[in-house]
């Protein structure tokens, strides 16, 4: 109502069927762009009313496998942040299960795992519609998914006059926002994607997968290999093409925080468009919200 959306169909999950759903997958490989400390309940058994249960605890940057507990407290805690940030780092988990999901070949258990979480899920879906749309997800990766969520920028903060502090949404740029969401994704189906292949050029281990997935956020196809040597110092962006795209050059430079001196031209037949070499400049943490294809 608020957003004006029409919701087509509506699944609810409590957060004892969320940790049954990751550790029936054996856990998820979560990207973590920017370090994240917050307090977390030390043992998930303790007494969490009890203040000396809880300890700091700090994730990333780097793809971190999580089980059950840990992806959940990293999807919903917000002590040391904001509701804005939880909005995205729950976006990042949920983006992890479904490519976990299409890993471990669980859309061709659906049945049976219908059965399993039928008792921690409420959901207007019956099993013949999940089956029906489930051949879908054998289509979609994480380049095709786009990410959206309400930040700082999208509201103002205001004083009731009883005291609370709230915020009030600005509605013509939460409204340009759900109108990209919802636009058709921007490039054709009959064109081929661009590929850009990842390679790790420093010894911080999984730095690739966090600029694969950076790249994935708008619209890049990206697959990963292995680095011909792991001390660059600078990261640099090869253009295969014999003709670079300057305006295709600069997005990605701009998607990937990289200056212009990162961009080099060698000019090659292959099966891809980029080579990205990851040096020991490049910076994983970012806003999604302020990158653009």
């Amino acid at each position: 109502y608020n957003l004006g959306l029409s919701i087509d169909h509506v699944a609810i999950v409590d957060f004892d069927g969320f940790r049954r759903i990751v550790d029936t997958l054996e856990g998820i490989d979560v990207p973590v762009f920017c370090a994240y400390t917050d307090w977390h309940l030390i043992d998930p058994s303790y007494d969490p009313e009890n203040e000396d249960n809880w300890s700091l605890y700090t994730v990333g940057p780097g793809v971190i496998h999580m089980n059950g507990d840990l992806a959940l407290w990293y999807a919903r805690s917000r002590k040391k942040s904001s509701d804005f940030d939880r909005g995205r780092r729950s976006q990042e988990v949920l983006r992890a299960l479904y490519t976990r999901a299409l890993q471990t070949g669980s859309i061709s258990k659906i049945p049976e795992l219908y059965d399993d979480f039928k008792s921690t899920l409420i959901t207007d879906l019956t099993l013949p519609d999940l089956l029906e749309l489930a051949p879908l997800a054998l289509h979609l990766n994480n380049a095709d998914i786009r990410s959206y969520f309400i930040g700082k920028d999208q509201v103002t903060g205001w004083m009731t006059p009883g005291g609370a502090s709230v915020l009030l949404p600005n509605g013509p740029v939460i409204q340009a926002m759900l109108q990209q969401a919802l636009s058709p994704a921007p490039r054709p189906a009959e064109v081929e994607p661009l590929m850009v292949e990842v390679r790790n050029g420093t010894t911080n281990l999984g730095w690739d997968s966090l600029a694969a997935e950076r790249l994935n956020y708008v619209g890049y196809d990206t697959r990963l290999a292995s680095a011909d040597r792991q001390n660059y110092v600078n990261s640099l962006l090869y253009d295969l093409a014999e003709t670079p795209d300057m305006n295709r050059v600069n997005s990605l430079l701009n998607v990937l925080g990289l200056p212009l001196e990162a961009f080099v031209t060698a000019p090659m037949q292959v099966d891809m468009n980029y080579v990205l070499i990851v040096g020991a400049d490049y910076q994983p943490c970012f806003n999604p919200a302020g990158i653009s294809p």
